[in-house]
């Protein structure tokens, strides 16, 4: 990383997290592949250490530092693989929407379980059929006196759905808006609300210790208090924060081709083929160093991205590029990387296995490749 970004108060962080990761989580990964999901005291061991939410002042309990922090503890995870502790998201993604639109009581509420590990989120938009189309989302709360009236089935695709302490539901306070995106509300859910309940764990292809679940909501109760900032901005809210959602994807997906990058080359120098090593074929030679230049490229683009972000420039068009680009450089990546192990890299003990399975979802959550694109066309004019 640039000088402009890291200082060295940040490399000590790093150097902290990392011998964290090498104790308390590194052990233990593929037992939380096999299990299925990651223990929840893990997520309080990360927050009694200052690694949730680092970024939050220190009067919610945060550390008060910098989103450098954020870009580090997303960069050690998927650097050793740790791709089902999705601290990310809950983190830089999710409790930032508390963090924004919420008022002061919700802050002094949520915001200090958040940075602990007593507190962790969630958050539901997609439904079947909806995806990207959030306009569509069929989910309604409808006021009744002091509270809404939650109906629906947020039924796919909701990370840390198991775990979760606090859900941010966006659902239609108004059925008849026109156009409908402006109906939309966002509302906190808390674990243990009557009507709010958990449909199984989905099984994936990867992230396979990502805990992925069903949430329902039959006549769920919810004080009108928990409302995020006002109703029928829901559509707002979510569209301003999808610019840090994407970046912090951008940073997952370029740590994991860094990541396979390194292994495989590692075992190309090692591993021999009619008593040469395998890197030193000139086919392969020459796929490790196209590998090596798409990488390369895609980290002097994220760290602009980064520096940008930081700076609180615009980056929306910027990050789009970025979160459909440097997400297919890493399946590109991971295809030639399998492919340089030979039967070694589809055996599930060689991390590249695990890595290729993985990364594959990253061109798809936080918006597909496609929509991306479509945005970054809207924004040409085009």
């Amino acid at each position: 990383m640039t000088q402009k970004i890291f200082q060295e108060e940040h490399e000590i962080f790093r150097d902290t997290f990392k011998k964290f990761l090498a104790k308390e989580v590194i052990p233990y990964l593929e037992e939380w592949e096999e299990a299925g999901i990651v223990p929840k005291a893990v997520w309080k061991k990360m927050g009694e250490n200052g690694f949730l939410c680092p970024w939050l002042e220190e009067e919610y309990g945060g550390a008060g530092g910098g989103f450098e922090y954020s870009v580090i503890i997303n960069e050690e995870l998927s650097y050793i693989g740790a791709h089902g502790l999705l601290a990310g998201l809950h983190s830089d993604i999710i409790v930032p929407y508390i963090h924004t639109f919420g008022n002061e009581e919700q802050k002094q509420k949520w915001l200090p379980g958040c940075a602990s590990g007593d507190i962790i989120t969630a958050v539901a938009m997609t439904e079947p059929g909806t995806g990207s189309d959030l306009a569509s989302i069929r989910t309604t709360a409808v006021r009744d006196g002091d509270h809404y009236v939650i109906n629906g089935a947020k039924t796919t695709f909701i990370s840390i759905g198991i775990h979760c302490d606090l859900v941010i539901v966006a659902a239609k306070t108004d059925t008849k808006a026109s156009p409908p995106f402006k109906g939309i509300s966002l509302i906190c859910v808390e674990d243990g609300t009557p009507g709010f309940t958990r449909g199984r764990k989905l099984k994936k292809m990867g992230f396979h210790s990502q805990d992925t679940a069903e949430l329902n909501f039959e006549d769920c109760r919810v004080p009108v208090g928990n409302l995020l900032g006002k109703e029928g901005q829901g559509f707002y809210y979510l569209m301003q924060k999808l610019q840090g959602e994407r970046l912090v994807v951008s940073i997952m997906a370029q740590a994991m081709a860094e990541a396979m990058l390194d292994m495989t080359v590692k075992y190309c120098k090692e591993r021999t083929i009619f008593g040469k090593p395998v890197s030193s074929f000139q086919h392969n030679t020459f796929k490790i160093v196209e590998m090596a230049t798409e990488v390369e490229i895609g980290r002097t683009f994220l760290n602009s991205l980064i520096a940008d972000f930081i700076a609180k420039k615009d980056i929306v068009k910027q990050v789009s590029m970025a979160k459909y680009w440097i997400s297919e450089m890493a399946n590109r990546v991971a295809y030639d990387c399998v492919q340089l192990h030979g039967g070694y890299g589809y055996m599930e003990e060689y991390p590249i296995c695990r890595f290729a399975r993985d990364v594959r979802v990253i061109p798809i959550f936080a918006g597909t490749t496609e929509v991306m694109k479509v945005i970054v066309g809207r924004m040409m004019g085009l």
